[in-house]
């Protein structure tokens, strides 16, 4: 007899509209298909087809002792970077018939520590952060409670002490700055909306600074324009201090992240200044956009949504005992994307 239409659809219903035990069909749910023929199975999955019957998570979490929800914290929601990074845990956790619990921290600490409380009020398995890095003593105190926890993107300061999947931001950055220098540009600023403590602005402002040392001989602090994105006069004021500084030389600029760039680009256009020769731009993410505005903008190209993959299925399998040992760091490799904005020309 079909369940009602005012009613919701239970495992009884399905059982004996198949004609099997619960005991069968929760054995199906949960994929233990031993000693259950491929007719039954075909009668179960078409029952429930024909019932709309949804498992009750809350109740099988509940034998199983598991929620099959993963926590995930994002720092920014609005940026395409961090939006990728979700997509690829919520591809990885979707397979595994994993739910995904997500907050935005807003790149506030307090709200980070905010919403992993509540992730884990709210039971899921285990963690995935895109840290604000200023919380680095909380995540390693739920790691030592035994919590899963990865890190996407972003690194602790003391390494080895948490799973980490992230980008190659120094090696990148050193080699785009190497390829600045051949290509004969005299003077490169790094803009940045502040690097604070997150990991991959830090390593990044690092791979220039060395860069500009072993290139330029020069101390890449003096190139360091840090402008503010809630002030809409800051960062095309640095962009034309910069300009002015060095009247009749190659410039060139490195922004430290696909946001930093949307904002020197804003400003570039609002300073009437062409990009290619005389003035030369990159930055790290390479976001579509990238090789559509003219003349096609130089980026270091990053695979965020790989990261997120990664970072679930490391948390998934610390959830599921099929990962143990020390902590993992996983750092993929960037690509340079040469376009018009950086023309070469041998110094």
């Amino acid at each position: 007899m079909a369940a009602g239409q005012n009613r919701r659809v239970t495992i009884d219903d399905v059982a004996r509209q198949s004609g099997v035990s619960k005991t069968t069909i929760s054995r199906y749910l949960n994929g233990k298909y031993d000693n259950i023929s491929f007719e039954t199975r075909e009668r179960i999955r078409e029952v429930i087809e024909t019932l709309n019957y949804r498992p009750n998570r809350i109740a099988q979490s509940l034998k199983a002792r598991n929620s099959r929800l993963i926590g995930c914290v994002i720092s920014d929601i609005g940026s395409p970077f961090s939006a990728l990074i979700l997509k690829g845990i919520n591809d990885v956790c979707e397979e595994a018939d994993y739910q995904v619990l997500f907050a935005n921290s807003d790149d506030d600490p307090q709200r980070e520590v905010s919403a992993i409380q509540g992730l884990l009020e709210s039971q899921v398995d285990g963690l995935i952060v895109n840290t604000t890095g200023e919380n680095d003593d909380f995540l390693v105190e739920l790691h030592n409670k035994g919590i899963p926890l990865v890190l996407a993107d972003r690194a602790l300061e003391q390494p080895g002490v948490l799973d980490t999947v992230t980008t190659d931001s120094y090696a990148s950055t050193y080699e785009c700055m190497r390829f600045l220098w051949q290509a004969g540009y005299q003077q490169v600023a790094f803009f940045t909306p502040g690097n604070k403590k997150i990991s991959p602005r830090l390593l990044r402002y690092q791979g220039y600074c060395d860069a500009m040392r072993d290139f330029y001989q020069q101390d890449g602090a003096a190139g360091l324009c840090e402008f503010s994105i809630e002030d809409p006069v800051s960062c095309p004021k640095m962009l034309l201090n910069f300009k002015n500084k060095y009247p009749g030389q190659r410039i060139a600029l490195l922004a430290v992240n696909g946001v930093a760039m949307l904002h020197t680009l804003n400003s570039i256009q609002e300073a009437g200044i062409e990009m290619g020769r005389d003035f030369g731009v990159c930055g790290f993410d390479d976001w579509g956009w990238a090789g559509l505005i003219s003349p096609g903008i130089t980026t270091i190209s990053q695979d965020s949504r790989l990261v997120g993959c990664e970072a679930a299925r490391i948390a998934l399998d610390r959830i599921s005992g099929n990962r143990t040992g020390e902590p993992m760091l996983v750092e993929f490799p960037n690509r340079l994307e040469v376009r018009g904005s950086t023309v070469y020309e041998n110094p």
